[in-house]
């Protein structure tokens, strides 16, 4: 359990310090395994057929499934990077210790570690929020930031697998389905975006609401 939270934990600095889009992706795949394998490993010995179930759908899902979506959209796309983030790659690894931190204070305010949770996979699943929610305030790129949103669900589902092995069963279920509908649209978004405007900045998308307000204006005056 402690190897596995410890590799989520590494894995989420290697994603605040990569440019590479497609081994980022590899990145998100391999966490969806190792949240898969998490259930198997937090159950043991008293594993059930729903904890099969649980961690199979998971890594199909994680693991596979949603990796293979971005990576689609990624090869739609002539972007191979993130480049020129808002907040650079070693500022942004800075901030990942401080994101670290800010997950051991929170699960120790919970009083997580005085619960039946073990206290590494709380931290891990907390700081794959934090860091899935600074990815997304701090790149320029929709796929990237879709990458994140994949992130902090995966520490969403950390929480619920640390937690609790019978309630997350449930959720889960519907938060994969949000999540495959997301990235499923988000990817259509992109390849669309990528044919209209030749790239895939966020910020650039402000350049919509100038047009249809000059357009605007410019009516106003012919009238």
């Amino acid at each position: 359990m402690d190897i596995l939270s410890v590799l989520l934990i590494l894995s989420c600095l290697f994603l605040l310090g990569s440019s590479r889009l497609h081994v980022a992706i590899r990145v998100v795949a391999a966490q969806g395994f190792l949240l898969g394998i998490l259930p198997v490993v937090r159950s043991m010995p008293d594993i059930t057929a729903g904890i099969w179930i649980l961690s199979v759908s998971t890594i199909v899902s994680k693991g596979l499934v949603l990796p293979w979506l971005m990576r689609v959209c990624l090869r739609n796309s002539e972007i191979r990077r993130e480049i020129e983030p808002f907040v650079g790659f070693g500022a942004s690894l800075l901030c990942g210790t401080g994101l670290l931190a800010l997950a051991v204070w929170v699960t120790i305010r919970m009083r997580l570690t005085q619960s039946e949770a073990p206290a590494v996979l709380m931290i891990s699943s907390f700081f794959l929020v934090f860091v899935g929610l600074f990815i997304m305030v701090t790149r320029r790129k929709a796929i990237t930031q879709s990458l994140a949103y994949l992130v902090l669900e995966n520490g969403v589902y950390g929480v619920g697998v640390g937690m609790s092995l019978d309630f997350p069963f449930v959720v889960e279920l519907g938060i994969l389905l949000d999540v495959f509908v997301g990235v499923f649209l988000m990817g259509n978004l992109l390849f669309h975006l990528d044919l209209e405007f030749e790239h895939m900045d966020v910020d650039k998308l402000t350049e919509l609401s100038d047009l249809s307000e000059s357009a605007a204006t410019a009516g106003e005056e012919n009238a």
